[in-house]
């Protein structure tokens, strides 16, 4: 079982300095007036002091290389080396956005292909890969969103944007910033939307209804079509979260459900680097109706050439510098190409089943609770009340117990709609072998003696930290140290 190591590591600034000669420090070839007037604090080190330090942070750490991370919503997948590999050709990197059209039309041509795969992939018409992560997206969606009742006559009236209390946290916050406001309204027993109340929310008042289908409980949105009507019936928007797209690809498109936004996370689905690893990137895809608020530039060919054109005069504009985190889309489109058609859909079909081998495994052994149906896509959540009536364990005991099993622990008290809440996504990427382990550490801590539980993590170079001391006094730079 993997444990992390745990070195008693000092800052960089802490390391025994090395003190050359003053010859080694001669100045005289540096014009006056680049040198500074004072000694800046940076220690004198060997190479070998600096490559142990970061190697030895590095094996503190843990990530989705190590073993099993199940961050619910986050799709912590494996990625694939060789988009990494072609991602530092240099005939990618060491361009340089201000560079001639004519001198970068391979680029060009993936950004248009891969405009293609994800319309294709979604049911969209277009597409823009400007937007740098998920929630950017989200605003970018928001942005479209006001953009297409203002170009109606109808920005002053709908000024609504209605969300379930599944929704990811970023959502509310990104129509907010859009100048919206919203209303959240509850699921159903089912933990779905409620149709009856979504009838009786929407009016001439509504911009957008944001959703992801499955939604955050991992379940599959039933009457997904008749949600779209009675969006689409008052004049407004469908917009999909496209967070949980790893449940559904080549099974179902947002498109066909009746979606006319959505935005996807390519450090999610599709395989790129996620979180320290990253950036991301949240591209945005429309219905034809939205085309021309997309922002600037598209790409557009024109024959065998590939150019980017600003001519869209109702266009929101542009949203990031430049084009957007190619090197993040270039790694999705190698891995689209890699996976294929067929491929994407078989990668979808074994995150379900992993997520549904889990929870009914879980289940058998009666720890902890599964609110809401039996039926789950990639991801469920389950509870631990049993645990915190019993004897008090929460969930993030439990969170932080399974790093002592040399396991990262997946998302906890989210959504909120579930108390003392275990999220867990394992992803396409593991074999029923790291599926097992995790769910009989789950177990086994269940039964563990509660003090040992609840003060864990106990073999991590980091013990329990007080967090709300941490969140009320954050230490931002090593000089607070």
């Amino acid at each position: 079982m993997y444990r992390m190591a745990a070195y008693d590591e000092p800052l960089l600034n802490k390391l025994p300095n090395i003190r050359y000669k003053d010859e080694h420090f001669k100045l005289d070839s540096i014009p006056e007036s680049l040198r500074r007037n004072k000694s800046v604090d940076i220690p004198n080190l060997t190479e070998v002091q600096v490559v142990r330090h970061f190697l030895h942070l590095s094996q503190m750490n843990y990530g989705v290389e190590t073993g099993i991370y199940p961050l619910g919503s986050c799709t912590m997948k494996y990625n694939p080396k060789i988009s990494e590999e072609i991602n530092r050709w240099e005939a990618f990197s060491n361009l340089h956005p201000y560079q001639d059209v004519s001198t970068v039309q391979g680029t060009l041509q993936m950004m248009y292909e891969l405009e293609k795969m994800l319309s294709s992939i979604t049911g969209m018409d277009a597409f823009t890969l400007q937007p740098a992560a998920g929630a950017h997206g989200e605003f970018v969606g928001m942005l479209l969103t006001r953009a297409y009742h203002e170009f109606n006559k109808e920005g002053e009236t709908r000024k609504e944007i209605i969300i379930p209390d599944t929704a990811h946290g970023t959502n509310p916050a990104s129509a907010k910033m859009a100048g919206f406001n919203v209303i959240e309204i509850p699921s159903n027993k089912d933990g779905m939307v409620d149709l009856n109340i979504l009838r009786n929310t929407v009016s001439e008042k509504t911009a957008c209804f944001m959703l992801t289908n499955p939604n955050t409980l991992g379940i599959f949105e039933s009457n997904i079509l008749e949600i779209a009507d009675i969006i689409h019936d008052v004049g407004a928007l469908l917009y999909y979260d496209g967070a949980n797209m790893n449940a559904i690809m080549g099974k179902a498109r947002p498109g066909d459900m009746g979606f006319d936004i959505v935005h996807l996370n390519l450090h999610k689905t599709f395989a790129t680097p996620h979180g320290g690893g990253g950036p991301g990137a949240g591209p945005v895809g429309v219905k034809k109706k939205l085309e021309k608020f997309l922002p600037v530039p598209r790409i557009k060919k024109i024959g065998n050439e590939y150019t980017m054109d600003y001519n869209y005069p109702e266009s929101i504009g542009k949203i990031r510098d430049f084009y957007g985190n190619i090197d993040v889309c270039l790694k999705a489109y190698i891995y689209i190409l890699l996976m294929g058609r067929d491929g994407l859909k078989e990668a979808s079909e074994i995150a379900v089943l992993n997520s549904n081998y889990m929870k009914n495994k879980i289940m058998k052994a009666k720890e902890y609770d599964l609110p809401y149906n039996e039926k789950r896509k990639h991801e469920f959540v389950i509870s631990c009340e049993p645990l915190k009536e019993k004897n008090g364990i929460r969930a993030l005991d439990v969170a932080k117990r399974l790093l002592d099993y040399g396991l990262h622990p997946p998302t906890i008290y989210f959504p909120l709609i579930v108390k003392e809440a275990l999220m867990i996504e394992p992803t396409e990427s593991e074999t029923k072998e790291d599926l097992d382990q995790y769910v009989e550490a789950l177990i086994s801590i269940s039964k563990e003696d509660q003090k040992l539980v609840k003060s864990a993590p106990h073999k991590t170079p980091v013990k329990r930290i007080d967090e709300v001391a941490a969140a009320r006094s954050p230490v931002l730079t090593w000089k607070d140290v």
